[in-house]
């Protein structure tokens, strides 16, 4: 083994080094995970929720925070997902759904709603064939939404004819709108139905339905309803049945009278399935547990719902499949954090025993070595000694003198690179006397021939024996 690793203090900056791996580890373990968030579009409802969330989540130092990255429409954030730019994402399946989303929440839902003078005769969506059917768009993706439509029902969208035209058996013409030509194009002929996608409680929504009723003499107006929403969800699953409630848009009279089946779109907050989750969990908790804390600097919070669901597996294997973190929290089975490190604790605990008996043995051996070392030394001392007795020329003694001398810095060498017990120090001290007393006594001897006198010893290495003795003896 190097001589450098028998120091003690090799020894105690392994264990610092050990102690600040630790150190490190409980801190990156602790440090709050950030989710990049890409919410499209820039100025809409969704991004300025998620914003708002994610300076809730700052100020609160939860163990999740979000970096919100915005772009120019919804499908550009679902991109950013699918690309793996993103963690988490603001998705409308129906304009583009990633093949790695998984749901946390919907966000809020839109309807198709299409309203029409009760004149019209207008009441189901076949009833719109050879109709013009006005569109007020508010995001790219309405105009398809509402074409795919008309493909289920095997009708084809054609530009709107000149005034006095009729149109042909399977065909409606599609008309785009803004809000403020709503009234007159109906009162004008140009269209014979309105619609919006938004949901029902919207102002977008609302707006549209009072638009229809001015255009209307009695003011009487005919939510049409989608009858077919099951077999459309069944074809066309990235959208959803929904209802309008009866008096949504007014009690007095009421409006509508019945329920009005339709079906609509859903703007979800989807996550990667490679995202922890632990961390998911953590975001849909707190995005649900704050929905108050959240509203006043956006409103859509109150619209926020849980996906629909029955169990845990039909929540991860639905056409468009929940997250499971998501689904940890529904059922509430979140993990705790000793679950969540579960088996780093474990791993830890075995690895750690291993490695303190590893440093234990190594001191021992380190503490063998050192007493090896000096047994070495003195055993040789002690065969010095025997060797100066029988020693009969000056060269002997001069060998033996330059050997003890090596012995002695060698010795002392050891001792300032590391710690030596003092008994053995003692033990080194009184032979290195006792060797330097018999090559005295032996040097006197070669030069008046008599016998080498053995004296008791008289040195600071009697001294050091009898106080090294037990107190007994």
């Amino acid at each position: 083994m190097p001589a450098f690793l028998l120091k003690r203090e090799w020894l105690l900056v392994a264990l610092g080094l050990g102690f600040a791996v630790l150190a490190a580890a409980v801190v990156y373990l602790s440090r709050p995970t950030v989710l990049t968030v890409a919410v499209g579009p820039r100025d809409g409802a969704e991004a300025q929720l998620l914003e708002t969330y994610a300076q809730a989540l700052k100020r609160a130092r939860e163990d999740v925070r979000l970096n919100v990255r915005t772009y120019d429409d919804v499908r550009d954030s679902a991109a950013a997902l699918q690309a793996g730019n993103a963690d988490l994402a603001v998705v409308r399946p129906d304009v583009f759904l990633p093949d790695n989303g998984l749901t946390l929440a919907l966000l809020h839902e839109e309807t198709l709603l299409i309203a029409t003078p009760e004149a019209s005769a207008i009441e189901s969506f076949p009833d719109l064939a050879t109709k013009r059917l006005g569109i007020v768009e508010r995001h790219a993706a309405d105009r398809p939404f509402v074409t795919n439509l008309l493909g289920f029902y095997d009708f084809t969208p054609v530009p709107a004819p000149e005034p006095g035209h009729a149109l042909t058996a399977g065909h409606i013409a599609l008309v785009p709108l803004k809000p403020g030509e709503v009234t007159a194009a109906l009162q004008a002929g140009t269209v014979d139905a309105v619609a919006v996608i938004a949901a029902p409680t919207s102002k977008a929504a609302i707006s549209t339905v009072r638009a229809v009723e001015m255009a209307s003499h009695e003011k009487k107006i005919t939510i049409v309803s989608v009858p077919d929403g099951d077999a459309i969800v069944q074809r066309m699953p990235e959208l959803q049945s929904a209802t309008i409630p009866a008096g949504t848009f007014g009690g007095r009279p009421k409006r509508p009278e019945e329920d009005v089946k339709t079906v609509g779109a859903s703007y979800r907050l989807m996550a990667r399935g490679g995202v922890s989750r632990y961390s998911v969990a953590s975001v849909t908790q707190h995005l649900f547990e704050w929905r108050s804390k959240l509203a006043p600097g956006a409103p859509i919070a109150n619209l926020m719902k849980a996906p629909d669901f029955e169990t845990s597996v039909a929540a991860t294997s639905a056409r468009l499949p929940n997250h499971p973190g998501a689904v940890d929290y529904f059922e509430r089975e979140q993990q705790t954090l000793f679950e969540r490190y579960e088996d780093y604790v474990y791993l830890l605990a075995f690895f750690g025993g291993t490695i303190g008996s590893g440093i234990a043995w190594l001191g021992q051996r380190l503490a063998r070595q050192r007493r090896e070392r000096v047994d070495v030394v003195l055993d040789r001392l002690l065969d010095i000694l025997r060797d100066i007795r029988s020693a009969t020329t000056r060269e002997q003694l001069d060998g033996l003198v330059r050997e003890t001398d090596d012995l002695v810095t060698d010795v002392v060498q050891h001792a300032r690179e590391r710690n030596v017990d003092t008994r053995a120090m003692n033990a080194l001290i009184l032979a290195i006397d006792a060797v330097h007393g018999a090559i005295a006594d032996a040097r006197r001897s070669l030069v008046t021939g008599a016998e080498p006198e053995r004296r008791p010893l008289r040195t600071r290495s009697a001294r050091l024996l009898r106080l090294d003795r037990p107190a007994a003896e």
